[in-house]
């Protein structure tokens, strides 16, 4: 336990040196009675170096002030399971009603904890490589992303593509193809320094290859199957069930989609053709079902994109129903997916996890 707590006239310096000896990506802070008084994690470290802080900086202006924790022996082991696979958190303090801290519990102490049975669950997917497709410039997020590529956009005190990567994890997979362009050596050296325990390779785009252009640079040995996922669309469904799904439809691609419910903010006329009225329906609602940014899909498919050239998804679900491929949805409800590409629905995210 040591090794995860800090004391609030810490340096930040001091702090990175902790979170890499632990190997856990966050820190209790502590007063001198052992009292807990906040938290810290590499997140928070970074946003505050991007503001200009330096390493003998102290943490006393940069840690979160309103940790969350549980209370000894008033906690059971799904609300651990809650927040760790649910809300994503890597540690918590265990106080008593002093606010003492009596024990910190991290997500490897979880993981270890996992029953036999999920953990042979798991495997299934440990051979199906994931591709996230982080290469775009995501205009839609500026002026964040003029700083930072938008998989390193925080939310939650962690990275967007922390929290995708995260969930893959949880259900046994082991290998992710990061395909990038722009502000490529700032990805790179943030896993560089992440150190992850998990396989990572990176493919790159000279140029802007569209939304799914770069999976021409994917050999077919890579595997049969391969999740392939958007960086700005954090889901937290069964990827075991959709995996499942594809196999037993054989689609050469399946999609996630969600219903999604969209109100027109005015009255909206209908007429007939000679420019009757029939009526006006105030503020109506409809459903859709839309594409939620994740796939998966045969080695096949790659045969059908283009090498070096600009294509998108929309273009490759073309020429697999022109050539008779098989091509499905895989349906979730809306709340099971959350997207962060534009700031409406970025918003709703951090909300979320707040």
């Amino acid at each position: 336990m040591k090794n995860l707590l800090i004391y609030k006239d810490a340096s930040i310096k001091k702090a990175l040196e902790l979170i890499k000896k632990s190997g856990v990506k966050g820190l209790v802070v502590i007063n001198k009675n052992n009292q807990l008084i906040g938290s810290i994690s590499d997140g928070d470290i970074r946003k505050a170096i991007l503001k200009g802080a330096k390493l003998k900086n102290k943490i006393l202006n940069i840690f979160n002030k309103k940790p969350h924790y549980l209370i000894n022996k008033k906690y059971n082991q799904k609300k651990l399971n809650d927040l760790f696979y649910k809300k994503n958190f890597t540690i918590i303090p265990i106080i008593d009603e002093f606010k003492k801290v009596k024990k910190i519990i991290t997500i490897k102490t979880i993981k270890k904890k996992r029953s036999p049975a999920k953990l042979n669950k798991n495997t299934l997917l440990k051979n199906i490589p994931c591709i996230i497709m982080a290469g775009g410039k995501g205009t839609r997020l500026e002026p964040f992303t003029d700083i930072l590529p938008k998989p390193l956009i925080p939310v939650n005190k962690k990275p967007v593509i922390e929290h995708i990567i995260k969930n893959f994890e949880n259900y046994g997979v082991k290998k992710f193809i990061l395909s990038i362009n722009y502000k490529a050596q700032i990805l790179k050296a943030y896993f560089n320094e992440l150190k992850p325990s998990y396989k990572l390779k990176f493919i790159y785009e000279n140029k802007p290859l569209g939304t799914i252009g770069s999976l021409s640079k994917i050999k077919k040995s890579e595997a049969k199957n391969f999740f392939i996922t958007n960086c700005d669309t954090i889901s937290s469904i069964n990827l075991i069930s959709m995996y499942k799904f594809h196999l037993q439809n054989n689609y050469d691609l399946t999609i996630l989609v969600s219903s999604k419910k969209h109100q027109i903010p005015y009255g909206v006329c209908y007429a007939r053709k000679n420019s009757d009225l029939i009526e006006i329906k105030e503020k109506p609602k409809f459903d859709f079902l839309v594409n939620a940014g994740l796939y998966l899909a045969k080695n096949s498919i790659l045969n059908f994109v283009p090498k070096n050239k600009r294509y998108d998804f929309t273009d490759l679900v073309k020429i697999l129903k022109s050539k008779n491929k098989k091509v499905g949805i895989f349906t979730v409800y809306e709340n099971n997916w959350l997207d962060v590409g534009q700031w409406d629905e970025f918003k709703k995210t951090v909300s979320f996890f707040s």
